[in-house]
């Protein structure tokens, strides 16, 4: 019973041939393409305003240099927020519960925000290893440790993203098992635990979106720094 609670974030095979791929590729099938209409229907109405809101909030701190990282920014946002919703539907793979998966996103993303600091303004990329006015002798371990949360940082983005997926399917499936077994036993605790099964779900639902957010707005931040 322990061991199949954690079948579910096993990448699914056929054949031998995992599916990976194919469920990265599913969601780009769900979003409505845009029309030469002047008037769109209520949809496409409701995907812009959303769009427009969201990538203004994200531009807001940023510099005119950083606006070119607007498309990417907003269409990871778009698709994270994808993954995390179907994965919440029964019987779905959710890949955003892979570490591989997030590391691979982190990391190249983080990358570039640093590769874009050390060649436009090398000396203010640097000078965060250093905090103004630091004493002498503490001058080489802050220098250590501002490298190494430097280089820590897509492992956080990566490990923020699986953790609380992951948690939150956890959560959801021993409750759900919880009030599968208490039916025939103790019908009224049954019902308790499947409201609060339905509180969960509603809560994992937000938990969805807000980390999609939280992953794309901390990306942001960092850009920031070296825009």
């Amino acid at each position: 019973m322990t061991l199949s609670f954690f079948d579910q974030f096993l990448s699914p095979t056929h054949l031998g041939v995992p599916l990976m791929a194919l469920a990265l590729t599913l969601p780009w099938i769900l979003y409505p393409a845009p029309t030469a209409r002047w008037l769109n229907n209520r949809l496409l109405a409701l995907q812009g305003w959303f769009i427009n809101r969201f990538t203004q909030q994200l531009l807001l701190p940023l510099s005119l240099g950083g606006h070119k990282w607007a498309a990417l920014l907003t269409s990871l946002m778009v698709f994270l927020i994808t993954l995390n919703m179907l994965g919440l539907l029964p019987y779905t793979f959710t890949p955003t519960t892979q570490l591989s998966l997030n590391l691979g996103l982190a990391t190249p993303l983080w990358l570039a925000t640093v590769i874009i600091g050390m060649r436009n303004q090398p000396t203010h990329a640097l000078g965060h290893l250093l905090p103004e006015g630091t004493p002498g002798p503490l001058i080489p371990v802050l220098i250590i440790i501002e490298t190494i949360s430097l280089f820590i940082r897509p492992l956080a983005l990566g490990v923020r993203l699986t953790a609380n997926p992951t948690a939150g399917h956890l959560l959801i499936q021993l409750i759900a098992t919880a009030a599968f077994v208490l039916m025939p036993l103790m019908p009224t605790m049954a019902l308790l635990t499947s409201a609060v099964l339905v509180l969960l779900t509603l809560l994992e639902i937000a938990v969805a979106m807000i980390q999609a957010y939280v992953f794309v707005l901390l990306l942001t931040l960092y850009l920031q720094e070296n825009v």
